[in-house]
């Protein structure tokens, strides 16, 4: 769905401020940026799996200090991100987000303030995690806004699913658009997420509404 507002898409500045916190991922934030993020259930991914990525990843950072150049940016997406992305796609865990009245819980809170402290481009709800590509506005920070989207949206369904446990994985991954071709790439990643899975209408919600421009 396209809506009638246009934003700036304001690309990756290699000669800008950046910002790198580190939690178990690498966190990179730019003023005026536009961020691909995923975030995703707790259960989402079993311990096993991720026990070992992590340790794979742990290697690999040893002998890749940051900063990265271009290629080790992409090796990293490719063998660590990418992989994610597969094993969530595959459908593991409880998988709440299939039910409308979840989805419909999470997307009012992704909408709650767009356009306002932030402009959503585009967003897809799949069983159990979620994509979008946002763009903070002002001096509103990526991380805080997360943790208030995903604070709220937790409990709303937890109240939904009479449940007392975690919802959403602790860790958001987050990743600066560069340019309007990589803007492109990623809503064409989310639009055809869902057939990749195998998903049917029901299981799953999708919004492009290409607010950012170049």
């Amino acid at each position: 769905m396209s809506v009638d507002r246009h934003a700036p898409l304001r690309g990756f500045d290699p000669y800008g401020e950046v910002n790198v916190a580190r939690r178990r991922l690498p966190h990179w934030q730019q003023p005026g940026a536009a961020y691909f993020i995923t975030f995703r259930l707790a259960d989402s991914l079993p311990q096993s799996r991720l026990r070992q990525w992590r340790e794979e990843r742990a290697i690999w950072l040893r002998w890749h200090p940051e900063p990265w150049l271009a290629a080790e940016q992409r090796e990293y997406e490719e063998r660590f991100v990418r992989r994610i992305q597969e094993w969530l796609d595959a459908g593991m865990g409880a998988c709440h987000l299939r039910r409308p009245d979840v989805r419909n819980e999470i997307e009012s809170c992704m909408f709650h303030f767009d356009g306002t402290r932030y402009d959503v481009d585009a967003l897809v709800l799949m069983p159990n995690h979620v994509h979008a590509t946002i763009a903070p506005r002002d001096d509103y920070n990526l991380s805080m806004l997360l943790k208030g989207i995903k604070g709220v949206s937790a409990n709303r369904c937890n109240n939904l699913l009479r449940s007392k446990a975690s919802f959403w994985m602790g860790e958001s991954y987050d990743h600066i658009v560069r340019d309007a071709k990589e803007l492109a790439a990623f809503r064409d990643y989310m639009a055809e997420n869902p057939k990749k899975a195998g998903l049917k209408s029901h299981e799953y919600s999708l919004e492009l509404r290409n607010v950012l421009v170049a």
